[in-house]
C-alpha cells in the first residue's frame, strides 16, 4: 500500500489553474485515490487559498491571470513549505528551472498523464512526510572543502554563505555528499532525493543538477562539487582530486 494511502483522512489538495476543464478532470481522477480537491483560478486567489491551514499539497500552473505562478510560489515560500507540483504549459526548460529555483518540489508539463500526476503527487507527499519524521534524527554536518551541509537543519553553506536551495536540490546535494567520491546513478539520486515513481528516461534530475551547479558556482569543466560521469551519473569528488584529473 502506498504511504499516502496510509495517511489519516483525506488529503487536501489545491489546484491553482484557470483551466476549469482541467481542474475538474484532476478532481474526478484524484477523488477515488483519497484527495479532496479544491480550485482557485487566479494567482491572487490561489496564493490566499494556499496559505490557509489544512492545505497539504498544491498543483500550480505557471500562466495565471492576476499573478503568474512563479510569483505565487515566491510569495508562498516566504511563509509555507507546503509541497508544490508546478505545471508548465510549454514544457520549456527555462520554466522548469525557474520553478525549481523558486521552490517547486517537482514539475509536470501540461501534457501529463493522470497516472503520472498521481505518482508525482504521492512522491512529494511522501517526501514531506519523511522529512518531518527525519527531523527527530540527528546527523552531523558534512563538510567538503568550504561547503557545509547540515542535515539536521536542512541548510547548506558555501564559504559561510547560506545557499537558497529547493527541497529536492538539498536532498540531491546531501545524497552526493554522503557518497563522497562515489558515483551515483540518476536512478539512485531520484530515489535518494524523492523516492518517487519515475520513468527510466526521466531527465528532471539534470534540471535540478544544473540549478544546483549554478548556485554552487561550479565550473562544469573543472567541477569542485558536482562532476558528471559520462554514461554513469554524478559524483561529488573528494577535495583535491580534481587536480589529479
Amino acid at each position: 500500500m502506498d504511504s499516502t494511502e496510509c495517511m489519516a483522512g483525506t488529503i487536501q489538495l489545491l489546484v491553482i489553474d484557470d483551466d476549469v476543464k482541467l481542474c475538474r478532470l484532476v478532481r474526478d481522477y484524484l477523488k477515488p485515490h483519497g484527495f479532496d480537491v479544491d480550485f482557485a483560478h487566479t494567482g491572487p486567489e490561489g496564493l490566499a487559498r494556499a496559505q490557509e491551514q489544512g492545505v497539504q499539497a498544491v498543483i500550480l500552473d505557471v500562466m495565471l491571470p492576476g499573478m503568474d505562478g512563479f510569483e505565487v510560489l515566491r510569495r508562498l515560500r516566504a511563509s509555507s513549505s507546503v509541497p508544490v507540483l508546478m505545471l508548465t504549459g510549454r514544457g520549456d526548460e527555462t520554466d522548469r528551472i525557474v520553478g525549481l529555483e523558486v521552490g517547486a518540489d517537482d514539475y509536470l508539463p501540461k501534457t501529463f498523464s493522470t497516472r503520472e500526476l498521481l505518482a508525482r503527487l504521492r512522491a512529494v507527499l511522501r517526501r514531506a512526510s519523511s522529512q518531518a519524521k527525519d527531523g527527530e534524527a540527528v546527523e552531523l554536518p558534512i563538510e567538503v572543502a568550504e561547503l557545509c551541509i547540515d542535515p539536521a537543519s536542512r541548510t547548506a553553506k558555501l564559504a559561510g554563505r547560506i545557499l537558497t536551495l529547493t527541497p529536492v536540490e538539498f536532498d540531491l546535494l546531501l545524497a552526493l555528499a554522503r557518497a563522497l567520491g562515489r558515483v551515483k546513478t540518476r536512478e539512485q539520486l531520484l530515489h535518494d532525493a524523492s523516492s518517487r515513481e519515475y520513468e527510466v528516461f526521466d531527465r528532471s534530475i539534470d534540471v535540478h543538477i544544473s540549478s544546483l551547479r549554478r548556485k554552487l558556482g561550479d565550473d562544469t569543466k573543472r567541477p569542485r562539487f558536482i562532476q558528471t560521469v559520462r554514461a554513469a551519473g554524478y559524483m561529488m569528488p573528494r577535495p583535491g582530486s580534481e587536480d589529479l584529473a
